[in-house]
């Protein structure tokens, strides 16, 4: 059976990292932006990652521009962004896409682990499901995943045990993360 261990990233220089080095760890593979509607939860993740490092806890942060162009920078703006605003501590990757034919197999896996089961009730969500359905229809079958700031939980096995899209309350998240732990 495959897990996450059995994938390699690239880290924002661009060197190769096997997930493998993060085996025994539980972990929440996030997509982001620095430009979404979003991307105030790079404050609750930060705290989260403070908060429970020392316990086996890590954050992986994948930028993203396939939604809506608001991951424009380089890597290295982007991390300049995030440490500067949000003070982020956690590991930081290159910027990938997520969907289509380009997507990084690692999210192709996580998407195909814990596939997208909605965005949940409400006019903001609606508005949010009309919107991202217009932004990925151009990647077809192949868009796995459905908005910036959609986090994967993966046990210390390496399996994935939860797919949080970005609506998703971040006191639920944390408590999943805790019960991971």
């Amino acid at each position: 059976m495959k897990t996450v261990y059995d994938f390699t990233v690239k880290d924002r220089q661009g060197s190769d990292v096997s997930l493998s080095e993060y085996r025994g760890k539980v972990l929440l593979i996030v997509n982001t932006a620095t430009s979404c509607g979003f991307t105030p939860h790079y404050e609750p993740l930060e705290e989260m990652y403070r908060d429970m490092k020392d316990r086996g806890f890590e954050i992986l942060d994948f930028p993203c521009n396939q939604f809506a162009n608001q991951a424009p920078g380089s890597d290295e703006e982007i991390h300049e962004f995030c440490t500067l605003k949000f003070g982020t501590e956690f590991p930081q990757f290159k910027k990938i896409d997520v969907n289509g034919e380009t997507a990084d197999p690692l999210f192709a896996w996580l998407a195909a682990e814990k596939p997208f089961e909605g965005f949940g009730k409400g006019l903001k969500l609606a508005a949010l499901k009309k919107f991202s359905d217009m932004n990925n229809k151009q990647f077809g079958e192949k868009a796995y995943i459905k908005w910036n700031f959609t986090k994967f939980l993966i046990d210390r096995e390496g399996r994935v045990v939860a797919r949080f899209e970005p609506t998703a309350d971040m006191k639920e998240v944390r408590d999943a993360v805790v019960a991971a732990l």
